[in-house]
């Protein structure tokens, strides 16, 4: 037996974009950026964010769509998977890709989602869908204002 998660607490980086496959079901992706801040050893604050591309299924890829927006902070727990790719200047690039099973919204709470769907967090109870049922496509691209933290609100 065999068996991986993660958990990540970060950022959108940007509004979840919300499609369906084929068969008609819901397809989310977002992305999130993790912070991580420590000093060196001169002393001197090093910043470093990493982006993980968030992927939901079903119910819970709608009300991801519904209720998370750019900025909003958030708890994802799922699968990870690694992908690499090259862009579109030759450069061999990472991406980070999480299955989400699990997502909590945290942070400022808006007054416009529902007590049943913020707490407890909404959860895929039904599983990963098929192979049949998903949406392949390559690895995105990072826009460079993502990549930029500098242009980043948190």
């Amino acid at each position: 037996m065999s068996f991986h998660k993660i958990i990540i607490i970060g950022n959108l980086g940007r509004d979840p974009e919300l499609r369906y496959t084929p068969q008609g079901t819901p397809v989310c992706n977002f992305p999130v950026a993790t912070n991580e801040r420590w000093r060196d050893s001169a002393g001197e604050w090093q910043d470093r964010t990493t982006w993980f591309r968030v992927t939901a299924w079903g119910k819970l890829a709608e009300i991801a769509n519904q209720y998370l927006s750019k900025g909003r902070q958030v708890y994802v727990e799922g699968r990870l998977s690694v992908q690499e790719y090259t862009d579109r200047n030759g450069v061999l690039r990472t991406s980070l890709e999480v299955r989400a099973s699990d997502i909590h919204f945290i942070g400022q709470r808006s007054t416009e989602i529902p007590e049943d769907v913020s707490q407890p967090a909404a959860s895929q109870t039904t599983g990963a869908p098929q192979p049949a049922e998903t949406v392949e496509e390559p690895p995105t691209e990072i826009e460079e204002s993502e990549e930029n933290t500098d242009d980043v609100p948190f």
